[in-house]
């Protein structure tokens, strides 16, 4: 494993996002620190509201969606008319998540589904603005098979962890970085999109719909 930005650089970028630091954001920070539960953290976070605001994002679909951190994101993106779509397995995640984004005031702009999170996704009808996968990493290349179609021309697909710590360059990948390797081989081969991954934190795939 590897840091893929060195961590004092990655400390130094933290520290030009304070301004973001209202109660509920460093709550929920806090929570993931002292569980071990796995957010994108901040620096990415804003780096997928700033994505999903260049679009002009209305329509947001998340994939896995834990206690609703990337959520609190996309949320302040789409404005107060705009929806976010939440997916986790877990029930208590959707009452954290609910709990969180009500007291930062933007419970009104998301809807939660509990269960799987692309099965959820097939039961919602239309394109979206922005489709943001983080499920468990097996699951990276049906995701995209799932969601590739229904990203409107202009639109996103973003997807966390495609560095995976640098295992994608191992010499011999284990089964869940052969699957995040499809899945990001698959992309930069679709004439459709417009690729590349940003490499923060984890690597952050971002691919443009052109066509």
């Amino acid at each position: 494993m590897v840091d893929i930005v060195e961590p004092h650089v990655e400390e130094y970028m933290r520290t030009l996002l304070e301004r973001h630091d209202d109660p509920v954001l460093l709550e929920m920070e806090r929570v993931a620190a002292e569980r071990n539960f796995p957010i994108v953290n901040r620096i990415v976070g804003v780096t997928l509201e700033a994505l999903a605001r260049s679009i002009g994002a209305r329509r947001i679909f998340e994939l896995g969606s834990g206690y609703g951190y990337s959520a609190y994101w996309f949320a302040r993106a789409v404005g107060p008319n705009g929806e976010v779509y939440l997916t986790d397995g877990d029930p208590e995640n959707e009452k954290k998540a609910l709990h969180y984004l009500g007291r930062a005031g933007l419970v009104e702009r998301v809807r939660f589904r509990v269960g799987d999170a692309i099965s959820s996704f097939e039961d919602v009808e239309g394109e979206f603005d922005v489709v943001y996968c983080d499920i468990d990493k097996e699951g990276y290349p049906d995701a995209w098979r799932a969601v590739r179609d229904r990203v409107r021309v202009g639109g996103l697909y973003l997807c966390d962890n495609v560095l995976w710590s640098g295992r994608v360059i191992a010499p011999e990948p284990d089964d869940t970085t052969r699957a995040i390797l499809e899945h990001n081989s698959m992309i930069a081969a679709d004439e459709r999109y417009l690729s590349v991954i940003v490499p923060t934190r984890d690597g952050v795939m971002t691919a443009l719909r052109v066509s």
